[in-house]
């Protein structure tokens, strides 16, 4: 049976049960299926580090999905989470209300934007210690988070401390994003993927591993399909 489809809201923070779990491409499979809508589109990054070739993640966003704006608040060379690589760099890291406000301006001229995080919910983007999740707490009722988490074994877990915090916090879950899909799923990552479509948490849907090494236009024209939980 075909699931309810979700209307996103019109800021969607992305974050991820932990780093390196595709928020990137997923981040980019939005954007591509917003579009396909007839959306318009802006990613934004707030801190952006491990960026000491220029090979950062709003330049693949743009490359994958060519939204209208693609950019990131602060660029940090080391592959650190932001407070350490800013400490190294000798950057300044600007406070969570300067994201919120260029967020803010950003949604007055796109239907959407997609913020993505660094690494998990909890990890720090200024000096005072400011989360993601607080900068979903600045941005209000308008936003609200999509959750990118590994299929395999130990992501029940993961992603329920994920959600948790979210909902102790008051913040509205837009839905589950399943990354990084193997080819030939094992029982685990069944078994991981029913329990997502219980109902309990919208599955918004699974990208496919190969997702980033497809060529531009296939990335484009599967998304659509690979989100189909979303309006």
């Amino acid at each position: 049976m075909k699931r309810d489809r979700q209307s996103l809201p019109p800021i969607i923070l992305v974050t991820g049960t932990d780093t390196g779990v595709g928020k990137t491409v997923a981040t980019a499979a939005l954007a591509a299926a917003l579009q396909s809508r007839g959306r318009s589109v802006a990613a934004y990054k707030p801190c952006q580090s491990g960026n000491k070739d220029g090979d950062s993640d709003c330049s693949e966003i743009a490359r994958l999905a060519a939204p209208l704006t693609a950019e990131a608040g602060v660029v940090l060379e080391e592959p650190l989470a932001p407070v350490q690589a800013a400490a190294v760099d000798g950057v300044e890291l600007p406070p969570l209300a300067a994201h919120a406000g260029r967020i803010r301006q950003l949604a007055a001229r796109h239907d959407h934007v997609l913020v993505e995080g660094a690494g998990g919910l909890l990890v720090e983007l200024d000096p005072d210690g400011g989360t993601l999740a607080d900068l979903g707490t600045l941005l209000g009722d308008a936003a609200g988070f999509a959750v990118v988490a590994r299929p395999s074994l130990g992501t029940l877990n993961h992603t329920g401390l994920t959600l948790e915090a979210l909902d102790r916090r008051g913040l509205a879950v837009a839905g589950v994003i399943l990354g990084s899909w193997p080819e030939h799923p094992g029982l685990a990552e069944q078994g991981n993927r029913a329990a997502f479509s219980d109902g309990t948490v919208p599955l918004l849907g699974t990208l496919p591993d190969s997702a980033a090494a497809l060529p531009v236009r296939a990335f484009r024209e599967q998304a659509p399909l690979w989100l189909e939980g979303i309006a």
